[in-house]
C-alpha cells in the first residue's frame, strides 16, 4: 500500500505540479484507487474460504487469518513505544537524546529534534492513545462489520475486505494527511475518509475503555470530562481518544507540537494530571491491551452465538 501510494502521488504531483484543483482531484483518485484495489484483493481472498472454491478450503482459511492480523498493528506499536522507553530508563546510554529522538520519530508525525525528555514522553503517551484507534480498534471494528456483511451473503465484502479497506485508508492519512505544502489538497480525501472509518470505534472506545480501567461509577464523569477535553481539538478522533486515555491513565497530554516548523498548540487533557512518565506512558499501554482482549472476547462470544444459532 505504501509503495503504491507513494508512486501514485509522484505521478499526480510530476502532472499537475502546484495546481491545487488538479491536486484535489489527483488526491480523490489516489484514494479511490487505493480503496479498491484493496477491498478488492481482500475480496479475493476471502473466495478462498468458501465451500465451492476450488483452492484447498484449510489454506484459505490461513491466509484470511494472516490477513487480518495483518491489519492490526497492536504488537508493532506496543514495542516500538517500548524502545522509546527503554532509551529513557536510567542510566541515559545517550544523554543527547539523539537515539531516542530518532526511534520516536518513526512513530509520531511532529518534530522531534528539539524535544527534552519530558516532551519525549508526552508524545510516546499520545501517540500510543490515538494510534491504538487506527492500529487496533478500527481494525477490529470494520472487520466484526465485514463479519455481519458475510452473514448476510458471502457474495458481500467480509471481514478482511473491510479490514484491508480500512488499513488503506490509515496507511494513505499517515502518508498524505497532512496541512502543509502540495498535501494540503493532495491528502484531503484520504484524511477525511480516514475520519469518517475511524469516527464510530474512537466513540466505542471512549465508553469502553472505562470499563476495563476505572471503577464503572467512574465512567460517566472520564467520558465527560474526555469528550469536553477531546473535543476542542480540531481533529475529530485525535483529541477524543486521547482524551480518555489520558483520564483513564491519569497522565496529562497536549500542549504546543512543531509541524513542518508550524507551531500547533492542542488542547489539554485532563489537566490536573501527572505529566507523562515512564510509569504512566506504561499504563497506556497495558490499558490497550486490556481492552483489545475485552472486545476479542465479546466479538468471540457474538461469533459463537451465531454460529450456533446459524446451526439450530
Amino acid at each position: 500500500m505504501g509503495s503504491l501510494i507513494s508512486r501514485l502521488r509522484q505521478h499526480v504531483e510530476a502532472l499537475v505540479g502546484d495546481n491545487i484543483w488538479g491536486l484535489r482531484v489527483g488526491g480523490i483518485l489516489i484514494t479511490t484507487t487505493l480503496i479498491l484495489i484493496s477491498g478488492f484483493c481482500g475480496w479475493l481472498l476471502e473466495r478462498l474460504t468458501l465451500p465451492n472454491s476450488p483452492f484447498p478450503q484449510f489454506l484459505g482459511l490461513i491466509f484470511l487469518v494472516l490477513g487480518m492480523a495483518s491489519t492490526i498493528a497492536a504488537r508493532s506499536l506496543r514495542e516500538s513505544v517500548l524502545e522509546v522507553l527503554k532509551e529513557l530508563k536510567p542510566p541515559i546510554k545517550d544523554p543527547s537524546l539523539q537515539s531516542v529522538r530518532k526511534k520516536l520519530s518513526q512513530i509520531v508525525g511532529r518534530d522531534v529534534s528539539m524535544l527534552n525528555k519530558p516532551e519525549i514522553l508526552r508524545g510516546a503517551a499520545e501517540t500510543a492513545s490515538e494510534n491504538s484507534i487506527d492500529g487496533v480498534f478500527a481494525p477490529l471494528f470494520w472487520m466484526v462489520i465485514g463479519a455481519a456483511l458475510w452473514k448476510i451473503s458471502t457474495d458481500l465484502p467480509g471481514p478482511l475486505a473491510l479490514g484491508f479497506v480500512f488499513k488503506a485508508s490509515s496507511t494513505m492519512d499517515s502518508m498524505i494527511g497532512y496541512q502543509h505544502g502540495r498535501l494540503k489538497w493532495l491528502g484531503t480525501a484520504s484524511a477525511r475518509l480516514d475520519d469518517v472509518l475511524a469516527w464510530l470505534p474512537c466513540r466505542i472506545v471512549m465508553f469502553t475503555l472505562p470499563l476495563v480501567s476505572q471503577p464503572i461509577k467512574k465512567m460517566p464523569a472520564l467520558v465527560s470530562a474526555a469528550w469536553l477535553d477531546g473535543s476542542k481539538d480540531s481533529s475529530p478522533n485525535a483529541g477524543i481518544s486521547e482524551a480518555i486515555f489520558a483520564y483513564c491513565a491519569e497522565v496529562k497530554m497536549g500542549g504546543e507540537n512543531i509541524y513542518k516548523g508550524t507551531s500547533i498548540i492542542k488542547p489539554t487533557l485532563a489537566k490536573n494530571a501527572p505529566e507523562a512518565n515512564i510509569e504512566s506512558v506504561k499504563r497506556i499501554l497495558t490499558l490497550s491491551l486490556r481492552l483489545e482482549l475485552a472486545w476479542l472476547t465479546l466479538i468471540t462470544m457474538v461469533i459463537c452465538y451465531l454460529a450456533i444459532s446459524g446451526v439450530q
